[in-house]
């Protein structure tokens, strides 16, 4: 009940408080400083944007095309990942506040036959990645993926096909009672939206949050190209760097498909703790976390790390991009990094990268 009562309070404040004082957001040296550090590191580009309050810095460094030469910009498009969770997971939240899902609906109920072990997964478990089921991109030992990415025809399975081949590997555990990362999680929840709503998930992720929010540079793709402007992502494959930006995101669809800003990001996160999106109720459920390791837990398509206060937020691994986004509990601070290598990304970033946090956070 303690927890509610905070939930409802802070979802009051945020609306009624004045903007946070001057703090990162002002420290653009740092910032500056910190960013330059991480391209050094090895990164082609990056993208830095911190909102405290009102005010709100957006810079970016390095390259967004190394063939051409062409700067990074701050309001380039690019892959985010599983950033995307965060999203889907708000969506099959609004659906339960509608009464159209239970969190403890089974996946059997709307998906019958579609997992062995089907009447024993809830949509809580697959929310917060206690259902057991198998990553399917591990299948193979991540050779499936590769060979998905690096095949520009498009020939890429359908999200039941996806489900299928975790489905053929036994289950990680008992429903419930473990946590492991898994991204068929998320296809499985994007298959019972469209059960539930009778509509693509696309377009209950547009209608949704998309155009209500105004995320115009905001998409779900399901095709390699990426429109407007935007980064060009990079991963290392042995001793060459390949361009993986026209790679098909088909693969990833729910759980990893959408393409955005650091400016869209951030307005998304602050909706979303400002309690504009979910109920206090639904949001409590959201923050409510299962242990994931190294002091980090995960809620409902939500992370919560420990940095000076603890932030809530997510990151986004998809070949040729990385990013992570993280807000204080109200939403009155934040922080998007964005940068446009995967994979064996330099051991240099790292420091860079916890520095971002300590001037965004911390100061």
């Amino acid at each position: 009940m303690a927890r509610r009562l905070i939930a409802t309070a802070l979802c009051g404040l945020a609306a009624l408080l004045p903007a946070a004082p001057a703090g990162a957001a002002t420290n653009t040296n740092e910032l500056r400083d910190e960013l330059r550090s991480l391209v050094a590191a090895g990164v082609p580009g990056a993208i830095v944007e911190v909102r405290d309050g009102s005010r709100t810095v957006r810079m970016a460094a390095g390259l967004g095309r190394r063939s051409t030469h062409t700067s990074m910009r701050p309001s380039d498009r690019f892959r985010v990942g599983s950033v995307t969770k965060t999203f889907v997971a708000t969506v099959v939240l609004q659906l339960v506040g509608e009464g159209k899902l239970s969190l403890d609906d089974t996946v059997e109920r709307w998906l019958p036959g579609v997992l062995p072990d089907g009447d024993q997964i809830t949509i809580r478990q697959l929310l917060n990645h206690t259902s057991g089921l198998f990553d399917y991109l591990g299948d193979g030992g991540g050779a499936l993926l590769k060979r998905w990415y690096l095949d520009r025809s498009g020939r890429v399975p359908d999200p039941r096909q996806l489900v299928g081949i975790a489905a053929s590997h036994p289950a990680l555990f008992a429903p419930g009672s473990q946590f492991s990362y898994s991204n068929t999680g998320y296809v499985v929840l994007g298959l019972i939206v469209e059960a539930a709503t009778g509509h693509p998930l696309t377009d209950e992720l547009a209608t949704r949050l998309f155009a209500p929010l105004g995320l115009r540079a905001t998409s779900f793709d399901t095709t390699p190209r990426i429109a407007g402007h935007h980064a060009h992502g990079y991963e290392k494959l042995g001793r060459r760097i390949r361009d993986f930006t026209a790679a098909n995101p088909a693969s990833a669809w729910a759980a990893g498909a959408i393409v955005s800003t650091s400016d869209d990001l951030v307005r998304f996160y602050r909706a979303l703790l400002g309690c504009e999106l979910l109920g206090p109720q639904l949001l409590e459920e959201m923050e409510t976390t299962v242990p994931m390791g190294h002091g980090k837990g995960y809620g409902l398509g939500l992370e919560r790390w420990t940095v000076c206060p603890d932030v809530w937020g997510h990151d986004g691994v998809v070949p040729g991009y990385e990013n992570l986004v993280f807000s204080t509990a109200d939403g009155g601070r934040q922080l998007v990094v964005a940068f446009n290598r995967s994979g064996n990304v330099p051991t240099g970033a790292a420091p860079a990268i916890n520095r971002l946090f300590v001037t965004a956070f911390c100061g």
